[in-house]
């Protein structure tokens, strides 16, 4: 349930109510708006009597919460969650690109993937340490070498890391290193390491499986937001559906579904969702159209050589003119551009509204 407050009560009052939630064996979850206070009361599903909270001294009024998710529906928070990564402002009104190889292959490939992307206008810069895939003969990834390379790019680029963490025994290493954790689609559902990386209050990247609905995305992420970890950014990569003319379906559908839905900033990932360079660009334009919050690009120097997904990963120089005709896009749509950290001369507080 959300027990809101008026909008004058007082911090005292505040944690009055939340001495009564936890009294009650609930979790106590505080989303501070412009206007008022919530706190939501989330246990295990067993009813509760919300006259518990009615008449206590702040409380304006008790509402149920409808849906199974209950930290990252709209109705716990109706303003759009933002976070700073880097001073770039993830969840705002402007744009995030992030970009880089699939794998890191070696230091040269990625600190010369990495500077491109930086010239081409990227946010952040991904890559993938370790690799779960389908055939165990493909290129699993370098571990913490390839961590240790994307450090070494980050110091030299100024651009932040996204990379993918596999098993919730890996959490602690990868974020010693990462900005952001990266959850994939294959593990979407694997419960231990959303709780893992949820703990770790880690800014966290949730990929949607390939055969999830957005109530499940949800509901993954609900695991992370329920260890107090507010960090999340949710990502459409494709579907699998009986379409065979492209590797996934991607699903546009889903942006502005959960925009309606939840608080959570929405990324697009057009390289996994279409599997194909050629695809990658007018799905792109079409995800900020649709709403997204930002793109997730697989970008490669010399994609005919990738150790993994070198069909889907555009050159150096069409990402550039990716970033130009999303940007386009994004501006006619009433949305902005978000530099990476090294254009920023004034970052953004935690919580303010991006300009």
């Amino acid at each position: 349930m959300l027990i809101i407050m008026h909008s004058d009560a007082s911090q005292e009052q505040i944690d009055q109510v939340i001495l009564q939630v936890e009294a009650n064996n609930l979790a106590a979850h505080l989303s501070r708006g412009t206007e008022r206070t919530i706190i939501g009361a989330v246990g295990d599903g067993r009813p509760v009597n919300k006259d518990l909270f009615t008449l206590l001294p702040g409380v304006d009024r008790v509402v149920p919460i409808s849906r199974p998710y209950k930290l990252a529906s709209r109705e716990f928070s109706p303003e759009n969650t933002t976070f700073k990564l880097d001073g770039a402002v993830i969840g705002g009104p402007g744009i995030v690109i992030i970009a880089g190889p699939c794998s890191v292959e070696s230091r040269s490939q990625t600190l010369e993937i990495a500077h491109a992307v930086r010239e081409a206008g990227a946010t952040a810069l991904r890559g993938g340490a370790y690799k779960p895939r389908t055939s165990p003969y493909s290129f699993q990834g370098l571990g913490e070498q390839g961590l240790e390379i994307l450090a070494e790019a980050r110091e030299a680029t100024g651009l932040p890391i996204v990379t993918e963490v596999t098993a919730p025994e890996l959490v602690p290493m990868v974020a010693s290193y990462a900005d952001v954790l990266q959850v994939g689609a294959r593990n979407m559902q694997n419960f231990a390491l959303l709780h893992a990386v949820g703990e770790s209050q880690h800014p966290v990247l949730l990929k949607r499986g390939m055969s999830a609905t957005v109530e499940e995305l949800l509901m993954a992420a609900e695991y992370i937001l329920s260890e107090g970890n507010r960090r999340v950014i949710l990502c459409e990569r494709g579907i699998r559906t009986f379409e065979t003319a492209t590797r996934n379906t991607t699903d546009i559908n889903a942006i502005p579904v959960l925009k309606e839905l939840t608080h959570l900033p929405v990324l697009l990932d057009p390289s996994h969702s279409t599997g194909y360079w050629q695809y990658v660009m007018a799905v792109a334009c079409a995800g900020i159209a649709a709403g997204a919050d930002g793109l997730i690009v697989e970008v490669h120097t010399h994609p005919e050589q990738a150790l993994s997904d070198g069909g889907q990963s555009l050159k150096p120089e069409r990402f550039a003119d990716l970033v130009t005709r999303t940007r386009a896009i994004a501006q006619a749509v009433g949305r902005s551009t978000v530099p990476g950290r090294h254009d920023l001369s004034k970052p953004v507080r935690e919580g303010e509204k991006a300009t």
